[in-house]
């Protein structure tokens, strides 16, 4: 293999090709579609014999409105494989349970939404408008699996092809493809009970959107059993512009009970539940399930309700025999993962772990005995993305080179050297096929939307799936020359760790001008907002560059892909080097002698609203406004699984919980503060904005508000978008200027 050097279709975007006369971003061009990053498409795919690429992409008509697209190499040409409309074309009407889980997964579109290769690459499946179509590749039609006033979710296809599997009304069924023979697996689902279902926090906070899993060979499922019983009910309000709907909610609070949850086993030919022993102690989550390369043994990740230790145990059906493989303990907490791989030797896995303070790869025995340390160095593996045993090669992401940029890698299974296989100067998202032989990569800059390619792991370019060159018709094209690339950084933070920093300035600064910041921010835990990557988000303050501010973000203590002894400093106590990191941003902004030091904003949406009430409250002399979004305002409101992650358990650091809310630092604010919060948000809810507007009230301090009705966390839609950028620009006209 080769390091891939990127052919002419990589050429940064400020050389492509000729464009029109620069026009000015405007707020209403910023959310209108076309979407001004280019027609990059969605959901991409191999399918199971590597014969065709496939993706989600919008209709000419409507850019929301999704069908299946294929490149097939041979052919060398893209089509369209299943028009949504030929399975289903009118309004859709989604449940309760769907239209939370595609909140939660940021999916906002009709129409083909998601679909599933069957393993011999004969046939698809679809969800839509809640019933199951199936299509078949070679007569290139669909036939309806369910026509039912339920709404089914979660639907697989069997490993082996055989069956279709689902969730309806919380049971779990499975459909014989064969004889078209329904068989409803478990019975008791319903109200507080529910079978094959990822329970809320799992949803929200673990990464697991499924709760049962497919033996290898079809013959059996293990699913799980959620009882909600013990969860307090919790009436949510969504207000809307001409009515409030009051939901009856389980909702985990820190510090109180989750639900009781149980793993069971049930063949499929003749249904009877196996339920294994979880152990003594019922207050656990239940994180991960997989099986091995056998369907006699299926393997659980079993976490402490502390976060502080994680145990993979392996079980031995039909004897139910198990056994612990291995354990992860931490002083703080421990991050999930999807890395495990069981390969096809029958007798090693692939396993991640953070034990030696950054994310890295190991091979095991099945029995639990270490092998090697496949990777290692002050540096993290974001995730494995492909293994090929016949060239002993574990294909992975991560960011050896630098944290600004994710790339593909290659290690041998054997050890040794470790190959970068993708450009510098680009972060790539990529696609492996099952061989290991080719990928899709996913690849952009700061100013460079995102090109995707067709390529092999030698480095040969096989083909351009979509150059989004920015020039000629490209939505983006008449912008172009008129964004500007920032300008990265580091500084040092008091423990003396490095913290990164980009900063958007005109290209031509004006001698003798002082300029007003605004200072973008999200600050928390799982996530990193300074990366050489494209965002249609960083748009906006390309725009604020354009009205004559300088855009400034800072990767504080506590954010993602630094390793963790970069994020512990902010255990069972939230909003301290936070802001400490945030002040030593600020003071460097105050060193550049055309920064306006009097005249410097904060701004950020979710964790990013929070901290800028807390920038705002605890650092006033050096922020002179803040814009707050969907702020979390006391912990003690928000769930289990996320908040004692950080914070512990409430009952045990009740001071920590105190002094992360923001309402022992309201008497310190001292004025010039928007919050903005949708009105129907179920992540995190509108109460903590109106608790916090309250106690705002009662101390006589003034403030400034704009509240969505019907918006959720996301604050999705075209016009709300173009609304919400709108008052948040004029706010900060108006204060720092």
């Amino acid at each position: 293999m080769k390091k891939i050097t990127m052919a002419a279709s990589g050429t940064m975007l400020l050389m492509a090709g000729s464009a029109a006369a620069t026009q000015p971003l405007t707020l209403e061009r910023l959310f209108a579609e076309p979407a001004l990053s280019g027609t990059a498409p969605r959901a991409l795919a191999f399918s199971p014999d590597g014969s065709r690429v496939t993706y989600l992409k919008g209709k000419s008509s409507d850019a929301n409105r999704l069908d299946l697209w294929q490149y097939q190499p041979k052919e060398g040409k893209h089509s369209l494989l299943v028009d949504s409309d030929t399975l289903f074309s009118g309004p859709e009407t989604l449940s309760d349970e769907e239209k939370a889980r595609r909140e939660r997964l940021r999916l906002f579109a009709s129409g083909i939404v998601s679909y599933n290769w069957s393993k011999d690459g004969k046939a698809l499946l679809f969800p839509l408008n809640g019933d199951l179509y199936y299509y078949d590749l070679n007569s290139a039609r669909a036939r309806k699996l369910t026509d039912t006033e339920a709404f089914e979710t979660d639907a697989q296809i069997s490993p082996k092809g055989r069956y279709v599997s689902f969730v309806r009304e919380q049971n779990l069924f499975v459909l014989d493809l064969q004889t078209n023979k329904e068989t409803q697996l478990t019975t008791d689902g319903g109200g507080v009970i529910k079978n094959g279902m990822a329970e809320f926090v799992a949803q929200e906070e673990m990464g697991r959107m499924t709760g049962y899993w497919w033996a290898p060979d079809d013959s059996k499922i293990a699913f799980s059993r959620v009882d909600e019983s013990p969860v307090a009910e919790a009436v949510r309000n969504e207000i809307y512009a001409d009515e409030i709907k009051l939901y009856s909610q389980r909702y985990p609070f820190t510090g109180t009970p989750n639900v009781k949850i149980q793993l069971g086993v049930t063949a499929i030919q003749r249904p009877q539940i196996q339920w294994l022993d979880l152990g003594k102690e019922q207050d656990i989550y239940l994180t991960r399930v997989n099986w091995t390369q056998s369907a006699d043994e299926l393997t659980y990740q079993w976490q402490s309700r502390d976060q502080q230790t994680l145990e993979l145990r392996s079980v031995q059906l039909p004897a139910k025999q198990t056994k612990v493989l291995l354990t992860e303990r931490s002083t703080t907490w421990l991050n999930l993962h999807d890395d495990l791989f069981f390969l096809k030797d029958g007798k090693h896995f692939v396993w991640a772990s953070e034990r030696d303070g950054y994310k890295h790869l190991y091979l095991y025995k099945n029995d639990g005995n270490l092998v090697r340390q496949l990777t290692q160095g002050d540096w993290i593996v974001n995730k494995i993305e492909a293994i090929n045993e016949d060239k002993g090669l574990v294909f992975f992401s991560g960011r050896k080179d630098t944290p600004l940029e994710s790339h593909l890698y290659a290690v041998p299974l054997q050890g040794g050297a470790i190959e970068r296989l993708t450009a510098p100067g680009y972060s790539h998202a990529v696609v492996m096929a099952k061989t290991g032989e080719s990928f899709i990569d996913s690849f952009s800059s700061v100013i460079q939307p995102t090109k995707v390619e067709l390529r092999t792991t030698s480095g040969q370019v096989l083909t351009v799936l979509e150059a989004n060159e920015v020039a000629g018709n490209h939505p983006l094209a008449a912008y172009k020359d008129g964004l500007v690339q920032p300008r990265f950084g580091t500084l040092t933070a008091k423990d003396g760790q490095v913290l990164h920093y980009r900063l958007f300035e005109p290209k031509t600064l004006q001698a003798g001008k002082k300029y007003p910041v605004v200072v973008g921010v999200y600050g928390g835990p799982g996530a990193q907002r300074v990366t050489n990557s494209w965002s249609q988000k960083d748009l906006y303050f390309q725009y604020l560059v354009q009205q004559g501010y300088l855009v400034f973000q800072l990767d504080n203590r506590g954010s993602e892909n630094r390793g963790k002894a970069f994020e512990d400093p902010i255990y069972k106590k939230l909003a301290v080097v936070e802001i400490e990191d945030q002040i030593t941003g600020v003071e460097y902004l105050r060193s550049l002698p055309y920064v306006d030091a009097d005249n410097i904003g904060i701004y950020g949406h979710s964790y990013g609203g929070y901290m800028s009430i807390m920038a705002m409250f605890k650092a006033g002399n050096y922020f002179k406004a803040g814009v707050a979004g969907a702020p979390v305002t006391d912990w003690s409101l928000y769930d289990t699984h996320y908040t004692e992650r950080y914070l512990g358990n409430p009952n045990s650091n009740k001071a920590g919980y105190e002094a992360s809310s923001v309402f022992p630092y309201v008497k310190d604010y001292q004025g010039n503060l928007l919050i903005y919060h949708g009105m129907a948000d179920d992540n995190v809810l509108f109460t903590h904005s109106t608790k916090l507007y309250s106690e705002l009230q009662k101390q006589g301090k003034l403030f400034d508000s704009m509240d969505y009705p019907g918006s959720k966390h996301s604050m999705f839609g075209q016009q709300v978008q173009t609304h919400l950028h709108k008052t948040i620009t004029a706010y900060f006209e108006r204060q720092l200027k």
